[in-house]
């Protein structure tokens, strides 16, 4: 019950941020790339978080940041688990040389540096949100893949699986009927935990000013604070810790999310469903 609890208040957070970005339009009083004000202005009612160097609303980039962060994760956890669900199950359930060519794609992949291959990958596609998610998508599928092959593996091993084999079905109707829906508890939770890294991953990335610096994002309001010395102002209570807090609280609403279907999982597992 106490589970329960904790992932519907990491739903109704994560809801709440999703509301947010996909209304943007509606929610921020100005247009985040247009200079509606002095340079530095500090929190107003005409600006609620103030103004950064050249005059935009700090308030409308965070709106705006919100959507554009959520999708980067997103689309990258979707680059990342479509790639992991199709090598693990299908190493996991026909073994052999399929299963060794993938495990050897797969320890490839786990061999290079993840930072440095993104900064590298991020440089060179010059950062946009779509180069980034599939960047940071194609570089974070091989652990999930192991552990969705160890799983694929053990449910292959089970008494009904291979009574539903003895019985004539075949491996389409056997992978999409009964494998994949015993997985959809993993895959959903791997999932979520790849949405919170790709949202970190690119907040590092933005910070480091290797994103996009025309799109607005929480990790690149960051980075513009610190180059234009916020740190060193007290221009860093309005201009850099809304974008922390944001971070933090889509982090916390998906590990409360997580910690919910971690415990689900558990339950699963032990009751042997």
């Amino acid at each position: 019950m106490k589970s329960k609890m904790i992932g519907i208040i990491g739903v109704f957070l994560l809801s709440f941020l999703i509301l947010i970005g996909v209304f943007a339009e509606q929610i921020a009083p100005y247009s985040p790339y247009q200079q509606v004000g002095a340079n530095f202005q500090k929190p107003s009612s005409a600006h609620i978080l103030g103004t950064n160097d050249i005059g935009q609303d700090i308030f409308s980039e965070l709106i705006y940041g919100t959507r554009n962060s959520l999708l980067v994760g997103a689309l990258s956890a979707s680059v990342a688990m479509m790639i992991a669900v199709l090598v693990g199950v299908i190493s996991g359930w026909y073994g052999g040389a399929a299963d060794r060519l993938l495990m050897k794609i797969t320890t490839f992949f786990l061999t290079i540096p993840f930072l440095p291959a993104v900064i590298i990958l991020a440089a060179f596609t010059k950062g946009s949100l779509w180069s980034m998610s599939i960047i940071l998508g194609l570089m974070s599928w091989p652990g999930v893949a192991r552990v969705l092959r160890s799983a694929t593996m053990e449910i292959k091993g089970s008494s009904y699986i291979k009574i539903i084999q003895g019985m004539g079905a075949g491996d389409v109707y056997v992978l999409t009927h009964h494998v994949l829906r015993e997985l959809v508890p993993l895959i959903l939770y791997r999932a979520v935990t790849r949405v919170k890294s790709g949202i970190l991953s690119e907040a590092s990335m933005s910070f480091l000013g290797l994103g996009n610096p025309v799109a607005k994002s929480w990790g690149s309001i960051i980075y513009y604070a610190q180059a234009k010395n916020a740190l060193l102002t007290g221009a860093w209570v309005w201009w850099i810790i809304p974008p922390g807090l944001c971070i933090c609280l889509v982090s916390m609403s998906l590990m409360m999310i997580t910690y919910s279907l971690e415990a689900k999982s558990d339950v699963r597992v032990e009751s042997g469903l």
